[in-house]
């Protein structure tokens, strides 16, 4: 914390501006070297950039001047905003390793700083790296509402109804001999018991605030040739998936990431699913055929594909795989003469689909009917997300259920009698929602976080 970095905060590369930062002590006197003067805080002015050693011009930037505490690392700062060329980034980094008492930042320290210094908490933290690696607008509106302390704020407000609780608690432990009258035990029960039912009824949220951070993870099934890499190449407009008609040519998972509406959603295109007994030289599909069951059994929805040509035959190991949360797809419908009637294929053994479809992936046909209700399936299992506050870490999710298995043996105690034990359950109540801010029990937590951030981050 003593030392003062630097590092190249935008991407590298060739590009109209190149933003360096610099946090720490000597910031205002790197500036000084670099320019001759000192800018008025918070105020962009465009100076002449020199190399302190040789004085040679290196480019004109626009430089900007945060004094501490009020910047982002609630440090000294400066930012300089220079050309991007690769020369000129160059440069600056020439002259600025070579000033003493400067040294590279790594990967993550200024938001490391800006925690250590009281700016950011930690999931405001991880708010902040949501949003740097957020590929759809609903992973944007939902890492803003962290960033700016939406999930901090509802665990603190807990944590005080918490503290105003365990205050009571405290009085009966500090003064035995004065008797608590019933009326303010029945009412601490009944606070206890309310803030157990908010909770659990917060925890039960279906992983909402994960999908949407993750993606949701849809999983395309079916027998070899059914048409499932070719309309995984549809959906991701490309040819992410090579297309043969030889059984057996996906023998792994073939991912694609896609953004529908603003939602984001993992496709994979799984290996044919076909009876390998007897094949003694297919083990390799054999493990295909593998990854693709437990693709299939952990995907939040599934696209099962069936070829109109075997109609009304049906692939037996792809129909065992259709469930509620399966879209039928019927493919090569540009190959038939005769649509069969949908509706009397919902009713027999695809009624436990959530939809069947015919298209073609080959031409495209009913391709929109078929996004369509991707988009709606998408839209019902991410009700809520981008609604603050939201869980979006496993961890997050971690300690609201300590808080809320603390609370429950809290509400098995007597007042009168245990007051101690009920003081120490909700003392750990308290601790777990601490967590999530990053104020207790963290330390273990926070080079995990912080290396997952770039350079100059």
């Amino acid at each position: 914390m003593n030392d003062t970095i630097f590092a190249l905060s935008t991407a590298a590369g060739v590009a109209g501006v190149a933003v360096f930062r610099i946090s720490g002590p000597q910031a205002g006197n790197t500036i000084e070297a670099l320019a001759g003067v000192r800018p008025v805080p918070r105020m962009a002015r465009l100076l002449s950039l020199r190399d302190p050693v040789d004085s040679a011009e290196i480019d004109r930037a626009l430089v900007l001047w945060f004094p501490a505490p009020q910047s982002f690392t609630g440090e000294d700062v400066v930012e300089l905003h220079v050309h991007g060329g690769r020369s000129v980034v160059a440069g600056v980094v020439k002259a600025l390793s070579a000033m003493s008492g400067l040294r590279a930042a790594e990967a993550g320290e200024f938001t490391r700083r800006a925690f250590d210094n009281g700016k950011l908490d930690l999931s405001e933290v991880e708010g902040l790296a949501d949003l740097i690696s957020a590929e759809t607008e609903a992973q944007r509106r939902q890492a803003l509402r962290q960033m700016d302390g939406a999930l901090s704020n509802l665990s603190e407000s807990w944590k005080q109804r918490l503290l105003r609780i365990l205050a009571h608690i405290e009085a009966v432990i500090d003064f035995p001999d004065e008797d608590l009258p019933e009326s303010v035990a029945v009412r601490l029960q009944q606070d206890v018991s309310k803030m157990i039912a908010e909770l659990a009824r917060y925890l039960d949220d279906e992983g909402v605030g994960e999908r949407l951070r993750d993606g949701l993870a849809l999983a395309i099934v079916g027998a070899p040739n059914a048409g499932k890499s070719s309309l995984l190449n549809v959906l991701a407009k490309r040819d992410a998936a090579i297309v043969s008609e030889m059984a057996g040519t996906t023998r792994d998972v073939v991912e694609v990431h896609l953004d529908l509406d603003g939602y984001p959603m993992t496709l994979a295109d799984t290996a044919g699913l076909r009876d390998l007994r007897g094949d003694g030289q297919a083990a390799i599909e054999a493990e295909g055929i593998r990854r693709a069951r437990a693709r299939a059994a952990a995907a939040d929805m599934k696209i099962a594909v069936f070829d109109l040509n075997d109609w009304p035959r049906l692939d037996p190991a792809t129909l065992d795989l259709v469930d509620a949360s399966t879209i039928v797809v019927l493919n090569k419908r540009d190959m038939i003469d005769l649509l069969p009637d949908l509706a009397q294929v919902r009713a027999g053994p695809l009624r436990a689909a959530r939809e069947v479809l015919a298209i073609s992936a080959r031409d495209a046909s009913g391709m929109t009917d078929l996004i369509s209700v991707l988009r709606s399936r998408a839209q019902e299992l991410l009700t809520g997300a981008g609604e603050a506050p939201v869980i979006t870490r496993s961890r997050h999710r971690t300690a609201f259920e300590d808080c809320l298995a603390s609370l429950r043996r809290a509400q098995m105690a007597n007042v009168a009698d245990d007051p101690e034990l009920l003081a120490e359950d909700l003392r750990l109540a308290m601790r777990a929602l601490g967590r999530i801010a990053g104020r207790v029990d963290v330390e273990d937590l926070l080079d995990v976080v912080f290396r997952d951030f770039c350079i100059g981050k």
